[in-house]
């Protein structure tokens, strides 16, 4: 099976290589745990490679995200309108919003060809629809859009307050094929980022937890080490 790595040291090592191509994985976690980071490292990693992608943002516009890019040295601007997407969705224009998810977007999926798709944030995107019915349609609609084109997909979201170990909706984890869960914790009056892994179909992936840190050059799972 071809393995798409993410571009984050240590962890596709915690993948058997990498994530399964085709594949979607939502990566969950509350705020400042470098969920954007993620999305935007495993984007860059296709960039590099010379690989069509796109980024759909709810919460950064174009400018913005091509300067948190500069911030890692990664260079977004060279490559937009070319081989690079940046889509920004309106929150507060639901209506208009909802229609360009379920009518232009899929149709820009399907003509552009990209490889690889990072959607930020799931969690924006279900808050868009009035009823849970509508939230369901619309995330299966969005992900199915995405798996014909053969893409390779993140999906960030936030977790629930009450439950750190699952999304806000508890939706996305059902439309994807793998969940990859940051959490903080306080060791010694310190926040340390942790790692996990709680799916990942049709691959062999470590089940440990493992802190990661993150540097001027993106996400870094310590993979050798152990939480205590």
């Amino acid at each position: 099976m071809m393995r798409i790595r993410t571009g984050i040291n240590g962890l596709d090592d915690m993948m058997d290589g990498g994530i399964p191509s085709g594949h979607s994985v939502a990566v969950i976690g509350s705020f400042g745990t470098g969920k954007t980071t993620f999305a935007m490292q495993f984007i860059w990693e296709g960039l590099k490679n010379g690989e069509k992608c796109i980024f759909l943002s709810l919460e950064e516009d174009e400018a913005s995200i091509v300067e948190t890019a500069k911030s890692f040295n990664w260079d977004f601007e060279s490559h937009l309108n070319r081989d690079l997407l940046l889509i920004k969705l309106e929150p507060q224009d639901a209506m208009n919003s909802i229609q360009r998810l379920e009518g232009e977007i899929p149709q820009i999926i399907k003509e552009f060809g990209a490889s690889r798709i990072a959607i930020d944030s799931v969690s924006l995107i279900t808050m868009l629809y009035k009823t849970d019915e509508e939230k369901r349609k619309g995330l299966f609609a969005l992900s199915k859009s995405i798996k014909d084109s053969g893409a390779t997909a993140i999906f960030t979201a936030e977790v629930d307050p009450r439950n750190p170990y699952v999304s806000r909706d508890g939706l996305v984890e059902y439309v994807v094929d793998g969940v990859i869960l940051l959490t903080p914790r306080e060791v010694n009056e310190r926040i340390m980022l942790t790692l996990k892994i709680l799916k990942m179909r049709r691959t062999k992936h470590s089940r440990d937890v493992k802190p990661y840190d993150i540097t001027n050059e993106g996400i870094e799972v310590l993979s050798e080490s152990t939480i205590f």
